[in-house]
């Protein structure tokens, strides 16, 4: 049997090589594909333009507006930035192992280890669905020894990452959308064979991808949620589902093939990571590693798609799943514009199971991780997003159209328009300290924080393009070339990227780059300020005048991970002997509370199993990390949903530890006994069906 090229440079030792592998082809094991020479914004005008130059006399009070009385009388100075710092209260008792009563309303969970899931004392967990239980009516039974392209068609995927909860009209109801975002064939199915998989295992897979939506009922307020197999709302959505390519690209010659000479329709959606959900009641997906099922990158003949094969990361040779046997439109050398037909953020209307889903050209072609909307004063929307790999771009979208508020069909016809015409952006932040302070250890520089201003630049406007040498569909298909010309700035693995509802402030997870120093590439800058960066941060960022379409903003770091004890993390001033040590923030959510919540993908950093934590925004208790919950070893925790009385997390890839095999597995979580691993969605509740957040002191 063919040896697998499983990681081999011991970077990320507690992460299994196969998940590595099968999600995204050991992109952190081998050299960035961004290999441009953007200067970096500890050099960007910091010499020539001060940070009140650039923004104007009105930059340090930018965030003022957002700040509650309260808390504005605990914070630490503003600073130059205008963002609030906040200071710890005395007498607020320790994280891990708080006692019961604890301000945050919650004991904070202690780190573990173990095949389970932990959640505070006086809560309890549900299994809502997870892989292989059926979606839609005559879905068989999950058969692990005897999986197809059938079954698994009418099933729920595995590898569940984003979730989503779409309320219905009726109390107690919602659609719950769920992201599949890879399949690990290893662990899937009993034999299969590397160097030449059958072809029932390789339709299976293609049924294994995309999104599933999910009627979820609750009979009442604080109650036990379940899901409804067999709904007429249900749906699965697969790599054989039709999808419309709308926006400024669409019809492009660079996303013409032989199956589809117009352009415009595309089948399937892969490596669905991250996401959002619209005013409208839509739901946003990032298709993320999308080079992973392509082969052949090296018998692309076109220089300009040849170029763009290369900074995308596509594989010269055969792919690893060995797809262009069965479908030649994953053989680069066939079909080099297939490529280009993913890598978008697609957009699904859960409530019309027969609708045709979107993929959004306006909003660029990139290693999404998803996107999520935030709505203008003037009533424009506007997309964050982030490109998930080392050394990638911030972006955003502002949207030409207005949206029109009212839930009758012309208003939701109408928005689900405004996402086809618009302003793409990419982010170019510059620090305000002398470059000699961000040495890469994390030392915090002489003003108390990592911060400063930047701007948002125009890449493309519908068909005109910004970038000189590019045309306007090249930077639609090719928005990383775009973004390199630029001059954005080199982030370390942005995934999520989210605005505060409450706020408007946006919060970007940058969750690791242990490249970052290293020889022959980029060092550390103020936004990113560490060496061998393995934990990650969090990036706080106010659009000026609190305005999600203006072209400058002020930021500042507010979380620099890692253990309390090192003097290299920093957790907004908060006072770190009493936070629980977070690793490798992924994606974020907020509560009704104006808390923020993280869900970590460390892989085991330190021997401690990823989890949910929450930390407040604003007041006296800013900075303070609170674990919620932890889940099983080797899985990551994604896709958090936070409401008033629940909590929603997708438990991704239990059991993928090195080792494991379908004979031997790691994990038998979640149906116990000598039982298969299977990824799956929980909710998470108290016992006596109180809100989540019960504050006692």
């Amino acid at each position: 049997m063919r040896r697998l090229p499983l990681l081999s440079d011991g970077r990320h030792s507690s992460r299994a090589p196969e998940t590595c592998l099968f999600r995204c082809g050991n992109a952190c094991a081998g050299h960035a594909p961004n290999t441009s020479g953007n200067r970096y914004f500890g050099s960007v005008l910091r010499d020539s333009i001060s940070r009140r130059n650039l923004l104007g006399a009105g930059a340090v009070a930018l965030a003022a507006p957002l700040i509650p009385a309260a808390s504005a009388a605990a914070s630490q100075s503003a600073g130059s930035t205008g963002i609030p710092a906040g200071t710890a209260a005395a007498g607020v008792p320790g994280n891990d192992g708080a006692p019961a009563g604890d301000h945050l309303g919650f004991p904070a969970v202690p780190p573990d280890s173990g095949d389970r899931v932990t959640v505070p004392e006086g809560f309890e967990y549900d299994v809502l669905i997870r892989w292989g239980d059926p979606v839609l009516a005559g879905a068989p039974p999950f058969d692990f020894d005897n999986q197809t392209e059938a079954a698994q068609s009418g099933q729920f995927g595995p590898n569940n990452d984003y979730c989503a909860l779409v309320p219905l009209r009726s109390d107690g109801r919602w659609l719950m959308v769920s992201n599949h975002e890879y399949v690990n064939e290893l662990l899937m199915f009993p034999g299969w064979d590397p160097e030449g998989p059958s072809e029932e295992h390789v339709r299976t897979s293609w049924a294994a991808y995309g999104m599933s939506v999910v009627l979820v009922e609750r009979p009442r307020a604080g109650g036990r949620m379940r899901a409804r197999s067999s709904s007429r709302w249900n749906r699965r959505i697969t790599l054989h589902t039709p999808f419309e390519m709308r926006g400024p690209a669409a019809g492009s010659p660079l996303l013409r093939t032989g199956a589809d000479p117009t352009g415009r329709t595309v089948l399937g959606t892969m490596a669905n990571c991250a996401g959002g959900t619209t005013p409208w009641g839509t739901v946003l997906s990032g298709e993320e590693n999308v080079h992973m099922p392509f082969a052949h990158a090296e018998k692309a003949t076109d220089p300009v798609v040849k170029e763009g094969l290369k900074r995308y990361g596509f594989a010269e040779g055969a792919s690893l799943r060995a797809w262009e046997k069965y479908d030649e439109r994953f053989d680069l050398g066939k079909e080099p514009h297939e490529a280009h037909r993913f890598g978008w953020i697609v957009e699904v209307d859960p409530s019309d199971p027969e609708s045709v889903p979107v993929k959004h050209t306006a909003l660029g072609r990139f290693k999404h991780e998803g996107a999520t909307i935030s709505v203008a004063p003037d009533g424009r929307v506007v997309a964050y997003m982030g490109d998930d790999e080392r050394f990638e771009y911030v972006y955003k979208f502002v949207s030409d159209k207005r949206m029109r508020k009212g839930e009758d069909w012309a208003s939701r016809r109408h928005n689900m328009g405004l996402l086809d015409s618009g302003t793409l952006y990419a982010a170019r932040f510059t620090g305000d300290s002398p470059a000699e302070e961000i040495d890469g250890s994390g030392q915090l520089p002489s003003d108390g924080e990592f911060d400063g201003t930047g701007n948002w630049l125009p890449l493309a406007h519908n068909d005109r393009s910004f970038v000189p040498g590019m045309t306007s569909d090249e930077v639609y298909v090719f928005t990383r070339i775009a973004a390199d010309r630029a001059g954005a700035t080199r982030m370390d693995r942005p995934e999520d990227v989210e605005a505060d509802p409450r706020t408007g402030r946006v919060y970007a997870a940058l969750t690791n780059n242990d490249y970052r120093g290293a020889a022959g590439q980029p060092g550390p800058d103020e936004a990113n300020p560490r060496k061998d960066n393995r934990d990650g941060h969090v990036l706080e960022l106010c659009e000026r005048r609190d305005d999600p379409t203006s072209e400058r903003f002020v930021w500042r770091l507010m979380l620099v991970c890692g253990d309390p004890e090192s003097p290299s993390s920093y957790y907004a001033g908060y006072d770190k002997s009493r936070v629980s040590a977070i690793s490798c923030p992924d994606n974020l959510a907020f509560d009704p509370a104006g808390n923020m919540w993280i869900a970590t993908d460390s892989g085991g950093q330190g021997g401690v199993n990823d989890g949910l934590y929450m930390v407040p925004l604003s007041g006296p208790e800013r900075g303070r990390v609170q674990r919620f919950l932890t889940i099983p070893a080797g899985a990551e925790c994604c896709g958090p949903v936070v409401g008033e009385d629940h909590v929603l997390v997708s438990v991704q890839h239990p059991g993928e530890m090195p080792d494991a095999t379908p004979e031997n597995p790691a994990s038998h979580w979640p149906d116990g006994g000598d039982s298969q691993p299977r990824a799956a969605v929980i909710a998470v509740r108290r016992k006596d069906g109180g809100p989540i957040l019960r504050h006692s002191g």
